[in-house]
C-alpha cells in the first residue's frame, strides 16, 4: 500500500490503488499499460511461459465502506475462441456486485475472528485478575489450562485402553481450553484475607499482634501491682521471686499463643484446654473500643450494650461482635436450588472468635472460611451458567465447574460422581489439584518436591478422588515431567518412580 522507504502511496501498482482509490480498474492489455507497474507480471510469465493480459481490480468493501481486500480477476476468455479477450463493461457491475458478496463474506469472518480474540483476551484478563488477587495463587489460572490441554491431548493421542474412543476436535479442545481458563472466575468473589489466611488470627492484618500488646499490658500491670506490694511494706525478695515467675508464665504463655497462631496439621484437646485456660487470664481495659470504627463494625458492636469502664476483660475472647452474620442466604443452602448444589453451609457468614481461631484444629481456616473458599466454584457455576455461550462452548460450564468433584461422590459443590462427569471435567480436575501441590507460592506450606505431590495424590487414586486411569496416564505419559520441567523450580524435581503408583503392564518412561 505504502512505499516502505518514502511512506507515499504505491500508485503504480494495481492492486492498492484499487484499495487506495476505492474504484475498480478494467485493464485489456497489461503489457500496452502505461499507468501501472506490470514488471513483477512480466517477471512471472516469463518464467512460467505464460501471458497475462486482462485485470479487472475490484476493491472489496465492507459494510463500513472500508476497504478490506482487492478482489482481482485475470484473463477473461471469450466463449467459443477461447481468446483472451478485455473484461466487458457489462460484465464489470455484476463482478462488483459478487466483489461486494465476498467481501461481506470476508467481513463476516474478520468479525467471528475479531470476536474469539476479544473473547479470549476478556478471559485471560478476568484470570490474570484473578492470579494478580494473591501472591499465594500467582499463575494457577494461567498453569491450569496448559496442564489441561496436555493431558487432554495425551488422551486423544492414546490408541487403547479406556481412553481408545476418546477424541476432542478444534472446537471441542477449544472449549476444553476456556472452561480451563475460567475454571476460578468465582474467586473473584472470594475475599483476598481468605485466600491468602497464613496464621489463624489473620484477617486484613495478623491480629496476634492485639494479643501481644495485651501480653504487654498484663506484663506492666505485674510489675505495677509488685512496685504497689513493696511499698506497702511487703518482702521485696519474696515479692520480686513471684514477679519474675508471673513475668516468665506470661511469656511462656505468649509464646505458646503464637505458635498456636500457626497453621498445624492438629490440634491436640489438651492443647485447646490450655489455650482457653490462657485465654481467661484478665486485663483492664480503659478506653472506649467503640469510637473510631467503620460503620459495619460500630453497627456488629453495638449488638450489645457498652459496658462502664473501666473494665476486666479476658485476654482473648469470643465475642458477640466477632460474629458476621449472613444477609443474604448463600445459594447452595436454598432446598432444591437450580444448580444442584449440595453443600453444608455454616450458620454465620464469619466467626472472628480469637479462641475460636486459635482452636482451629488443622491449617489457619475455620468452618465459616472453608466454605468461603469453596464457595468460589459455586460463584463459578452461577455465572458461568448465565453468559450465554454459544452452542460450540456449550459445555464450559461443567468442565469450569467440575474440578473439586470427586470420583466417589464427596466432591462439591454437587457430590457428582465418576459417572456423573465427562471426561473432560475429570481430565481439570486432576490438572487443578496439581497445578495447587506443585505451586511453590502456597501460604500454609513449603513448596513440595514433585516425589511429595505425586505421591499424594497416589493417595487420592486409592481413595477414589481423582479418575485412577488419567492419573496413570498423567504418569505414564511422561506429563507430570514435561509439566515440572516447564513451570516448576529446579530444585522441586526430584526422582520419581512411577512404577510405584502405575498398574502392572502399564508403559512407563522411568
Amino acid at each position: 500500500m505504502y512505499d516502505p522507504d518514502t511512506g507515499e502511496e504505491n500508485r503504480k501498482n494495481v492492486a492498492t490503488w484499487a484499495a487506495i482509490s476505492g474504484t475498480s480498474v478494467n485493464i485489456p492489455d497489461a503489457y500496452e499499460a502505461d499507468d501501472f507497474d506490470f514488471t513483477g507480471t512480466k517477471k512471472f510469465d516469463e518464467g512460467m511461459g505464460y501471458r497475462s493480459k486482462s485485470f479487472l481490480t475490484v476493491p472489496l468493501k465492507d459494510s463500513q465502506d472500508e476497504i478490506i481486500g482487492v478482489l482481482q480477476l485475470l484473463n477473461a476468455v471469450e466463449d467459443e475462441t477461447e481468446e483472451v479477450i478485455a473484461f466487458s463493461k457489462e460484465i464489470q457491475p455484476l463482478i462488483e456486485a459478487l466483489a461486494s458478496q465476498a467481501a461481506v463474506a470476508l467481513d463476516n469472518q474478520q468479525l467471528l475472528e475479531a470476536q474469539k480474540k476479544l473473547l479470549d483476551s476478556f478471559i485471560e484478563l478476568i484470570a490474570s485478575a484473578i492470579d494478580a488477587k494473591s501472591p499465594y495463587t500467582g499463575g494457577h489460572c494461567q498453569r491450569v489450562p496448559e496442564l489441561t490441554k496436555m493431558l487432554a491431548r495425551a488422551a486423544c493421542a492414546t490408541d487403547d485402553g479406556p481412553f481408545a474412543e476418546f477424541d476432542l476436535d478444534d472446537d471441542q479442545m477449544y472449549e476444553l481450553h476456556i472452561g480451563a481458563w475460567l475454571h476460578d472466575c468465582g474467586k473473584v468473589t472470594t475475599p483476598e484475607y481468605v485466600v491468602g489466611k497464613a496464621t489463624k488470627l489473620e484477617t486484613i492484618y495478623d491480629r496476634i499482634h492485639e494479643v501481644r500488646t495485651r501480653f504487654e499490658v498484663v506484663k506492666r500491670d505485674s510489675v505495677i501491682d509488685y512496685l504497689k506490694a513493696v511499698i506497702d511494706d511487703g518482702d521485696p525478695e519474696a515479692l520480686k521471686g513471684e514477679l519474675e515467675e508471673r513475668l516468665a508464665k506470661l511469656d511462656d504463655d505468649y509464646s505458646f499463643i503464637a505458635e498456636c497462631n500457626m497453621g498445624g496439621e492438629f490440634m491436640a484437646p489438651e492443647l485447646v484446654e490450655r489455650l482457653t485456660e490462657i485465654g481467661r487470664i484478665q486485663w483492664t481495659r480503659t478506653l472506649s473500643n467503640r469510637i473510631g470504627l467503620s460503620f459495619e463494625e460500630k453497627k456488629r458492636m453495638d449488638r450489645t450494650p457498652e459496658p462502664a469502664l473501666p473494665i476486666v476483660e479476658n485476654l482473648l475472647s469470643d465475642r458477640d461482635d466477632h460474629v458476621i452474620y449472613r444477609e443474604i442466604p448463600e445459594p447452595a443452602a436454598i432446598n432444591d436450588n437450580p444448580y444442584g448444589f449440595q453443600l453444608d453451609v455454616p450458620e454465620h457468614k464469619y466467626n472472628l472468635g480469637e479462641v475460636y481461631n486459635l482452636a482451629i484444629g488443622r491449617g489457619t481456616l475455620t468452618e465459616e472460611e472453608r466454605f468461603k473458599i469453596n464457595d468460589h466454584i459455586v460463584q463459578t457455576i452461577i455465572m458461568l451458567e448465565q453468559l450465554p455461550f454459544p452452542k460450540h462452548l456449550a459445555k464450559v460450564p461443567e468442565y469450569a465447574g467440575g474440578h473439586h468433584e470427586k470420583m466417589d461422590g464427596t466432591g462439591y459443590p454437587k457430590k457428582l460422581n465418576q459417572d456423573d462427569m465427562s471426561l473432560p471435567a475429570r481430565i481439570m480436575a486432576i490438572a487443578d489439584i496439581f497445578e495447587a501441590l506443585t505451586a511453590a507460592e502456597r501460604p500454609h506450606k513449603p513448596a513440595k518436591p514433585l516425589s511429595a505431590c505425586v505421591k499424594i495424590m497416589s493417595f487420592m487414586k486409592k481413595d477414589a478422588h481423582i479418575d485412577s486411569d488419567l492419573f496413570e496416564l498423567f504418569l505414564t505419559s511422561g506429563i507430570y515431567k514435561e509439566y515440572a520441567e516447564r513451570f516448576l523450580d529446579p530444585a522441586q524435581i526430584d526422582e520419581v518412580d512411577i512404577s510405584e503408583y502405575v498398574s502392572t503392564g502399564s508403559d512407563g518412561d522411568d
